[in-house]
């Protein structure tokens, strides 16, 4: 019998194994040929360098200083930027596999169902797509997914410890990821709602504060030291909340109400068990909640806790602008609480044990199959960049370093040496004035089509001295990634890209005349 007990033990984590040893082999495959996808990315990778070597002047861009510092000895050992998005990618499969364990010790899923529940929701196109930039998306699933394991632990056994232990966790998130603001009002109702008030207790109410405010003052102190202004990193909020002038792109301000972008995209993306999943799901808890109010006892079990996450930031982002990555602490909850409600409506047939089993397994392996088929056609297919023999034609031209400007992308910049120099236009307009610097060539990224900043019309007409295709920036996924920066909706920025994509090259040199 404990022979029995141990090899049942054995083939479990072997499977398990298994489905890890997958989805990493997802996310890593041709990682080598993928160049770092957008602004953003590449200024992180830029940033982490500066911090390594002590210049903290961004210490705090996009309000994320942890995700320097912690990356930071990275670079120490190496500037390659293959490097950065590789661990970027372990980390959100490490993250991953952390939500799942929980969830799999709340609720008691065995070893061949939980290997299911990790190539079913390792295969998500977004978490795939996002596991290859460089940005603090790897990160923050890390941070969210302890936080959602001490919060529940602390609201199924409430002591003023447990609830330290959540705010050291949300004060990390602040410090990765300014969207951790996202999860503020959601932690206050449910702690409104299940927390038998022991956060209003002045004791316990000073030391989450302490935890919280910890951070602005000991890295305050690094940023004034690094010779920035003590207000820096507040600066970020404020930016946030009171906006300034509009982007390039012409947009302003942060709210956009529109209650299908991330529906529309969860269908078009990403598995088809999830919408109608997470239907199945919401009718399940209305009918649970319903027999338990007749109870008069309504408990907190792990579905509700997962489901109120997830649906709070569905309903919050919707009224934000919009893009894939709004949603991107909340993509494994979707695919875990579809699970639960397929498990769960499966269960009520009652069909043998080892039958309803076999049924979840088949549907979890065709929807594993179908993510895959999607991960090939949205992510893989762009993968090919172009940008290091481009790299290569300017350093053939030009004797000494390379000075080139590019219209608003920086895909360029990790192939170039440190010696070279790359400036950023948002308008042709601009580039006399790079001439006088002695800036010799201009890079015609179509990161402009991207960011919709159309104002090249005389230099696209100009015939190039030498072009090449870059796939990415033809890719659906990456224009739904950069409607936050437009403001455009759903449909509006599929028809750009469908527009960008008849275009026979995205990569055009030209001499800076």
């Amino acid at each position: 019998m404990r022979a029995s007990v141990s090899s049942r033990i054995l083939v479990n984590y072997l499977l398990l194994g298994l489905a890890l040893l997958a989805i990493v082999a997802v996310r890593l495959y041709r990682l080598q040929e993928v160049a770092l996808p957008d602004y953003d990315s590449v200024r992180n990778w830029q940033i982490v360098q500066e911090v390594a070597h002590g210049n903290l002047r961004n210490l705090f861009h996009h309000g994320s200083p942890a995700f320097s510092l912690l990356f930071a000895p990275v670079a120490w050992f190496t500037a390659d930027y293959r490097v950065f998005q590789h661990l970027n990618a372990l980390l959100a499969v490490a993250a991953l596999l952390w939500l799942l364990e929980f969830v799999g010790v709340q609720k008691q899923v065995g070893g061949t169902e939980k290997a299911l529940l990790l190539l079913f929701a390792g295969t998500s196109v977004f978490l795939t797509f996002s596991g290859r930039d460089f940005t603090m998306g790897s990160m923050s699933l890390c941070v969210f997914a302890a936080l959602l394991r001490t919060h529940y632990a602390r609201l199924q056994h409430p002591t003023p410890d447990a609830l330290v232990r959540v705010a050291g966790w949300l004060a990390l998130g602040l410090s990765v990821n300014y969207k951790f603001l996202l999860t503020l009002p959601i932690l206050l109702v449910l702690e409104l709602l299940y927390g038998q008030g022991r956060l209003w207790r002045p004791a316990t109410l000073r030391r989450v504060l302490l935890v919280l405010v910890a951070p602005y003052i000991v890295l305050g102190v690094l940023g004034v030291l690094g010779g920035l202004p003590w207000y820096r990193w507040p600066a970020v909020y404020y930016n946030l909340f009171f906006p300034g002038a509009s982007n390039a792109a012409g947009r302003a301000g942060h709210l956009r109400f529109d209650g299908l972008y991330y529906l529309r995209y969860l269908w078009d993306f990403e598995s088809p068990l999830l919408l109608p999943g997470l239907a199945v799901g919401l009718v399940l808890w209305a009918r649970g909640r319903w027999q338990g109010f007749k109870r008069l006892h309504v408990p907190l079990g792990l579905s509700t806790y997962l489901g109120v996450w997830a649906g709070c930031f569905l309903l919050g982002m919707s009224l934000l602008l919009k893009a894939p990555r709004g949603l991107l602490l909340v993509y494994p909850l979707f695919y875990v609480l579809t699970f639960l409600a397929l498990r769960r409506l499966i269960g009520y047939s009652k069909l043998p044990s080892s039958v309803s089993k076999g049924i979840v397994a088949v549907l979890l392996l065709a929807a594993t199959a179908f993510n895959l088929y999607r991960v090939q056609r949205e992510v893989y297919a762009y993968a090919t960049t172009h940008y290091g023999s481009m790299a290569k034609q300017l350093q053939a031209r030009t004797p000494g370093p390379v000075r080139v400007v590019s219209t608003l992308g920086l895909g360029l910049s990790p192939f170039l040496a440190a010696t070279d120099t790359i400036a950023v236009v948002t308008d042709e307009k601009q580039l006399a004035h790079w001439q006088k610097k002695q800036f010799d060539y201009v890079l015609l990224d179509a990161y402009w089509r991207v960011t919709n900043t159309p104002r090249f019309d005389s230099l696209r007409r100009q015939p190039a001295l030498v072009a090449f295709s870059e796939p990415l920036l033809t890719s659906p996924l990456f224009f739904l990634e950069h409607s936050e920066y437009t403001g455009l909706g759903y449909h509006q920025t599929l028809i750009l890209q469908r527009a960008a994509r008849q275009d026979s090259a995205q990569l055009r040199l030209y001499r800076l005349q």
